[in-house]
């Protein structure tokens, strides 16, 4: 979808909101909008590139009925910063009738997206390209609202999934040892010798929300699953024989491409915008660490776990025997302050030691001994900031639930609220308004490992039981609602 003028997007928002407010059934727009770089070279995980294997874009899904409003905005991103997320929700808030807490704003976490920034004229020009994008993206589904209905449904996709922490013997020690240089009781994507079983479940549900239009033409859809990128994009070769990457929106961009031929057959609706988001996955992966599994080629994988997943899709869709025009429409916002965490003398002495090492003893006790042990002195500053309020969210459509975390959440997390969810469909979105590492349960930090260390886990061990408080709190509330 090309950006809209603003004059004319201007008259179309004041038309759409008019007719919207007099409304007391559902009304649902969407909205796509390729935010692909365009000043080269732009700049990505693995460096400097000039070469996009597909394209990227941020995807809205507006829903209204009466006073109810809420957004579900998804960016081909590895996230999108709390200050990002904050100042695009003011300038929407500004130019229409819509509160920032009726906004969700998250990131698929494809590791093949493009950085933002101030450091280059590349990562300049594309922070203002994923800015502008994003709002455009909501803008633009609000002044698209149309009467709609939804349904609600569910499928598995298990064969796709792997809880990436696992259990060791102790036959291989230097398997568990950690940037602290003593041993976790679990390793990340370790693998090989003296693997015993994993330290968690995984979640094979994909829920949907399909969302039709008044004459039952396919018009969004919005798909959860609980599974990280997957990787394996192709490198373009220069001229000169250098290696580069390229960028990709992962799996979740190819679901997004393909899913309206899942619904809408050979010849699917322009208009159709179907998203795949990040539900709790934080250590949940794709790696056949475990398994023998025949080699693929560069995206192949990508396609594989799209398929898999539109196909699921597909059959939640089917299952479907009741779709809404009255569905109420409600959200639930709250700020809440959580603690960092405060290291104790015995991590800080070490730390302290090991910063005193040359960088190459450092680096032989493990590669994030010098970013951890950093962290640890960080955290434990007298003049450091104590406490940090993030944003967590809850919305109802119709029957279907949705909660959001600004975090990589682990597995147990997700499921721990669809089972107490009061409602019958619950989807958790991850990395949602902002993104602040990992949220390990209580339990799994007693087991190390990468999710849990200083760095990659900002706040107090009970963080998760906190955010889990509040989030079925919110969820009761918006389950109480009986009509706009």
């Amino acid at each position: 979808m090309a950006l809209l003028s603003k004059q004319k997007l201007t008259t179309l928002l004041v038309a759409i909101s008019a007719l919207a407010g007099a409304q007391d059934k559902l009304q649902v727009g969407t909205a796509a909008v390729d935010i692909s770089p365009t000043v080269m070279p732009f700049q990505l995980r693995s460096g400097k590139s000039s070469y996009i294997h597909d394209p990227l874009h941020a995807r809205s899904i507006a829903f209204r009925n009466g006073d109810g409003r809420a957004v579900v905005t998804l960016v081909d991103a590895i996230g999108v910063g709390r200050e990002m997320c904050d100042a695009i929700k003011a300038n929407v808030a500004a130019q229409t009738d819509w509160q920032t807490d009726e906004i969700l704003i998250c990131g698929t976490h494809a590791h093949t997206t493009p950085k933002g920034g101030d450091t280059s004229p590349g990562r300049i020009a594309y922070e203002k390209t994923r800015r502008t994008g994003i709002e455009q993206s909501i803008l633009a589904a609000i002044a698209n609202l149309e009467p709609a209905r939804v349904g609600f449904g569910s499928d598995s996709e298990p064969s796709e999934l792997r809880n990436r922490r696992w259990f060791y013997d102790g036959t291989d020690p230097d398997r568990t040892i950690n940037p602290l240089g003593t041993h976790d009781r679990v390793r990340m994507n370790g693998g090989g010798t003296g693997a015993v079983k994993p330290a968690g479940p995984i979640d094979p549900e994909i829920g949907v929300i399909d969302i039709r239009d008044s004459r039952n033409k396919p018009l969004g859809l919005i798909a959860n699953y609980a599974l990280h990128y997957v990787g394996g994009i192709p490198k373009f070769t220069e001229a000169d024989g250098r290696v580069v990457g390229m960028a990709s929106a992962d799996y979740f961009g190819e679901f997004s491409r393909i899913m309206p031929y899942r619904i809408g057959g050979s010849q699917p609706p322009s208009d159709f915008v179907a998203m795949m988001t990040n539900g709790a996955s934080g250590d949940i992966n794709n790696l056949p660490f475990t398994l023998a599994r025949a080699p693929r080629a560069p995206f192949e994988q990508c396609r594989v776990v799209a398929s898999k997943a539109a196909d699921a899709s597909w059959r939640a869709v089917r299952k479907i025997d009741h779709y809404d025009d009255k569905a109420i429409v409600d959200t639930r916002q709250r700020e809440v302050e959580l603690t960092y965490r405060l290291p104790s003398a015995g991590e800080i002495e070490r730390a302290e030691q090991l910063l005193d090492l040359p960088a190459k003893e450092r680096r032989a006790i493990h590669s994030r001994t010098d970013s951890v042990a950093r962290r640890i002195v960080e955290y434990a500053g007298a003049d450091f900031d104590r406490t940090e309020p993030v944003i967590i969210q809850a919305m109802r459509i119709g029957d279907q639930a949705i909660v959001t975390l600004p975090f990589e959440v682990l597995v147990e997390i997700g499921l721990e609220i669809k089972a107490q969810s009061p409602f019958e469909h619950t989807m958790l979105i991850s990395l949602a308004n902002g993104g602040y590492g990992y949220l390990p349960t209580p339990e799994q930090h007693e087991l190390g490992g990468y999710e849990t260390w200083y760095g990659t886990c900002r706040f107090t061990e009970d963080s998760s039981v906190v955010l889990t408080k509040h989030l079925l709190e919110m969820l009761d509330e918006l389950h109480g609602v009986t009509g706009q």
